[in-house]
């Protein structure tokens, strides 16, 4: 049975449309209800358009305090009764209703706790990596909390960094292994095998 999700974003929306694809594809038991955005201009809100998902924008500078940032998207959500959260490339802090801890992830393009928290995201994390001279980045999918980076870890895969990298093309493997890593652990929350004790997720065996 597929879980319903709400997706936060506020860029290009490549992971929303890897998502919509693995879902129609019945590769993914996930079918998505909602998109918000924290950009007008989010390219995200166009690929939501042309899959019928309905979608709203919340430009971040046109709220006057995270709270009031965080109830006009939450009040959004709320009304399509999501199972999970995905943030897909969601670029401001959100407080988290009670209602919605331990149901919203996030992806991280890096290894946590390495090259993570405020202002580490995107190209700047590719670069961070490069310039302290990590021989390994990679993935990390995670349960969101009130902090940057911080939630606890859900999965996480290792991506090597070469010699002759730049932020690009590092980026471009990390994004690869986003592309895969991702849907796997919403796929885990669509069967019910993750389990949240304190900072641990355990992931049970599937059954038979």
């Amino acid at each position: 049975m597929s879980i319903n999700v709400a997706v936060l974003l506020s860029g290009s929306g490549t992971t929303l449309q890897n998502i919509l694809d693995l879902s129609k594809a019945k590769e993914l038991d996930a079918n998505i209800v909602c998109v918000a955005a924290s950009r007008a201009d989010a390219y995200g809100l166009t690929r939501a358009e042309a899959a019928g998902v309905p979608n709203q924008a919340f430009p971040r500078k046109e709220f006057d305090s995270v709270d009031a940032f965080g109830n006009a998207i939450w009040n959004f959500v709320d009304g399509f009764n999501p199972d999970l959260i995905v943030l897909a490339g969601f670029m401001s802090l959100l407080p988290v209703p009670e209602h919605y801890a331990g149901r919203i992830m996030n992806v991280h393009p890096a290894l946590i706790p390495s090259f993570c928290g405020q202002g580490m995201y995107g190209h700047h994390v590719h670069q961070a990596v490069l310039d302290y001279g990590a021989k390994t980045s990679g993935v990390t999918v995670h349960f969101v909390d009130e902090h940057y980076d911080n939630g606890p870890i859900i999965m996480q895969n290792a991506v090597p960094v070469h010699e002759d990298d730049t932020a690009d093309s590092l980026a471009e493997r990390v994004q690869a292994e986003e592309r895969n890593l991702y849907p796997k652990a919403i796929q885990l929350y669509a069967e019910g095998r993750l389990k949240l004790d304190g900072r641990q997720v355990h992931i049970s065996p599937k059954a038979d």
